[in-house]
């Protein structure tokens, strides 16, 4: 049976994603850490990772974004799943005055909060808040996280719909040691840094017009080791595989300080 490792607890949206991409004849591996999960895989504990790494409506997981930099696995396929949270607690709704949730799903449903004039208390996994909540036993503390987590951990919902807007959806990559074939639909993301600089970055950028390479996305990440310096992440659609693909990256590469492939993948769709 295929092995999935994915950060949170039983229930969190990172699990419901490895369901949604594998199906359910999977083990999934429940682990504290976005590290851990690709540690679990590199090293063949698990056969797979699936790693959140930006959300519609708060954008990028940086965590993510920062791991990927110096993974040695390849993605090979992406998620895209929607985030239903739901107010999960003991008491009714007017007495709920502190919320546990992840920061991410927090600030996706900042405008609730701010309404009913309520603290936040930011937890390590949306599901993981709900066994916090569950241990503390009091009507006026409530957590939001999905409606499997409140089935789980037998919780009861308070409220759902929480989200700020109903286009809440969360993009995870699936990450393993193996590749993926070239289909007829496929995203490959890169990561590359340039010399700091007049003219480095348009120099690349140059390279996916010329090949009329369509670029999807493109987000710069702080180098660690460089002060104002930084990785850039792109999203493009092909395979590398695909020769016209192969040949701008020879291209690329010829600019660039640190270039890395971290995969090619057959592009999903929104539900």
């Amino acid at each position: 049976m295929i092995k999935v490792s994915f950060q949170g607890e039983r229930g969190a949206y990172s699990e419901a994603a490895a369901f949604s991409f594998f199906g359910k004849n999977i083990e999934t591996v429940p682990l504290p850490t976005f590290a851990e999960v690709l540690a679990h895989t590199t090293n063949d504990t698990t056969d797979y990772s699936v790693l959140p790494v930006e959300n519609s409506l708060e954008g990028s997981v940086g965590e993510s974004y920062d791991l990927l930099y110096s993974t040695p696995l390849n993605a090979v396929g992406e998620i895209y799943h929607k985030i239903e949270h739901c107010l999960i607690g003991t008491g009714p709704l007017e007495k709920v005055d502190t919320v546990y949730s992840h920061p991410q799903a927090l600030g996706q449903c900042r405008n609730f909060i701010q309404q009913h004039n309520i603290k936040t208390v930011p937890s390590y996994d949306t599901a993981g808040s709900v066994k916090i909540i569950k241990e503390i036993k009091k009507d006026n503390v409530a957590c939001i996280a999905s409606k499997s987590a409140s089935e789980i951990y037998q919780v009861p919902i308070i409220k759902e719909g929480m989200a700020d807007r109903p286009n809440n959806y969360t993009r995870f990559l699936v990450l393993s040691k193996k590749q993926s074939k070239e289909t007829q639909k496929d995203k490959t993301s890169i990561i590359f840094s340039v010399k700091h600089e007049p003219g480095t970055l348009f120099q690349v950028i140059e390279k996916f017009n010329n090949y009329g390479v369509n670029l999807t996305k493109i987000e710069s990440r702080p180098k660690k080791d460089a002060t104002w310096e930084y990785n850039f992440y792109v999203d493009i659609e092909g395979h590398v595989n695909n020769q016209r693909l192969s040949e701008m990256i020879v291209k690329i590469k010829e600019n660039t300080l640190f270039f890395k492939v971290l995969g090619s993948y057959p592009a999903a769709e929104l539900d």
